[in-house]
């Protein structure tokens, strides 16, 4: 069996958040792969704490990448105070004349894929196109340690998962997929219940909000973040259409700092929120100007958490119009807009300062990795964690199953992933939308 054919078996998707099945990245052909662990967010410590740890696996995971896409180099990409990490991986990367490390300011997003694609190339993936149309792929550095695994049978059946904010106990987990939050929550000494609280699932900035204390982590979730709701970055991202479109009209003055700190439009992907803005408060899409770039946006939300003096919310209003743009058939094309600002590297915000300014900079705290600290007797564990097609259940209720056993498969010509039993037990319930299986 070949690598992509252990990378499907295993079920591994992308392990940053976006959980594309990695299979299919791997099957194409590049120049360099890029192994992300630059860790866009804020507050999360996964991608951190595995380089330190799993140096090893992180290369071999890599050098698979490599070698099924034809690509002649690989690049580690990380922050420079990632020290533990430095070191580990720098022993590891030793006699690998082809892999080297890259290490980035911290900024944000330094973690987005286009921007690691130019950091490191010096070339722009365009509007509606993918790293591989310049020649790379880029993989999370956790997807790259599920590779490793992949290679030596071991399937995709656990998620490392950072717990913070207000906890007692700040901490980062490994927990079987299915794991409700609260035992999360639990484990790192945070509220008894929800009243009071909301949890964004992911980073603080580009995290969604909920409100479901039993909801399970899945083969993408990163963090769980735990804010009073009346916190400003829960009222921040609590979607109000009228309200928003109202403050849009009253407030914004079309100063266009919004899009002078876009990291996309200074990429030159012609990224304009303050045009979005405008066109909203007007009811005149032609106001948009190039309705291109609205789709290299990738809801970073730096226009609303900081570069607005008025607290507005310009990302919102461009996702709010990229799905309208969709559910109306529209199809980027695929095309760079303009040249890289000279500005490029002086609009780069540091991570501190983005922080202090959404109000989360006392949350910023270690959170040490705990592999066995949550006991987990039942999970729900659903068939729809990845980009692409829902996966199709191949146990009944009744049946019994042992940890790393397939139990959904992925539908017949379509894009999806295959999902394994997280735990040994018994299957107690099976959906449309989930297995359940409890330890017996």
């Amino acid at each position: 069996m070949g690598v992509v054919d252990k990378i499907r078996e295993a079920g591994v998707v992308g392990a940053g958040g976006a959980g594309f099945p990695t299979h299919v990245k791997a099957a194409g052909k590049a120049e360099i792969v890029l192994a992300n662990g630059a860790e866009c967010e804020p507050l999360l410590r996964v991608d951190r704490l595995m380089m330190q740890k799993y140096p090893q696996l992180v290369v071999k995971g890599l050098k698979a990448v490599m070698e099924a896409t034809g690509a002649q180099s690989g690049v580690i990409c990380l922050k420079k105070h990632y020290h533990d990490a430095i070191t580990a991986l720098e022993q590891a990367v030793s006699g690998e004349p082809n892999i080297r490390l890259f290490t980035m300011e911290s900024y944000y997003p330094a973690g987005d894929e286009q921007q690691i694609v130019y950091e490191v190339t010096g070339k722009v993936v365009p509007t509606g196109g993918i790293p591989l149309d310049v020649g790379a792929v880029v993989s999370n550095v956790s997807t790259l340690i599920n590779i490793a695994n992949a290679l030596e049978g071991q399937p995709v059946v656990d998620k490392v998962v950072t717990v913070g904010g207000e906890v007692g106990r700040p901490v980062t987990l490994r927990v079987p997929i299915g794991t409700p939050y609260h035992l999360l929550i639990e484990a790192a000494e945070g509220p008894k219940s929800l009243d009071g609280y909301t949890i964004v699932v992911g980073g603080p900035a580009t995290g969604k909000l909920c409100n479901d204390w039993d909801e399970p982590v899945t083969k993408t979730t990163g963090g769980l973040l735990v804010f009073p709701s009346s916190h400003p970055l829960i009222q921040k991202k609590t979607d109000q259409q009228e309200v928003d479109l109202k403050l849009a009209k009253a407030v914004c003055c079309q100063c266009n700092l919004c899009t002078q700190l876009c990291p996309r439009n200074n990429l030159g992907l012609g990224v304009e929120p303050h045009k979005a803005m405008r066109a909203a408060f007007m009811n005149n899409g032609k106001l948009l100007g190039d309705v291109n770039g609205l789709f290299s946006c990738c809801d970073c939300g730096l226009c609303s958490y900081y570069a607005c003096n008025f607290g507005l919310s310009p990302s919102r209003m461009m996702a709010r119009m990229k799905s309208g743009l969709r559910q109306n058939g529209y199809k980027p094309e695929k095309r760079i807009k303009g040249e890289v600002s000279k500005s490029f590297e002086n609009t780069k915000v540091p991570t501190k300062r983005l922080m202090s300014r959404m109000g989360i900079l006392q949350y910023d705290v270690e959170t040490p990795l705990v592999e066995d600290g949550v006991t987990v007797s039942k999970v729900r564990i659903p068939l729809s964690m990845h980009i692409g097609a829902p996966s199709s259940p191949v146990v009944k209720t009744g049946d019994r199953v042992q940890k790393g056993q397939l139990i959904a498969g992925i539908p017949e010509k379509s894009l999806g992933a295959c999902i394994h039993a997280s735990l040994s037990g018994a299957v107690t319930d099976v959906t449309n939308t989930y297995i359940e299986i409890s330890a017996q």
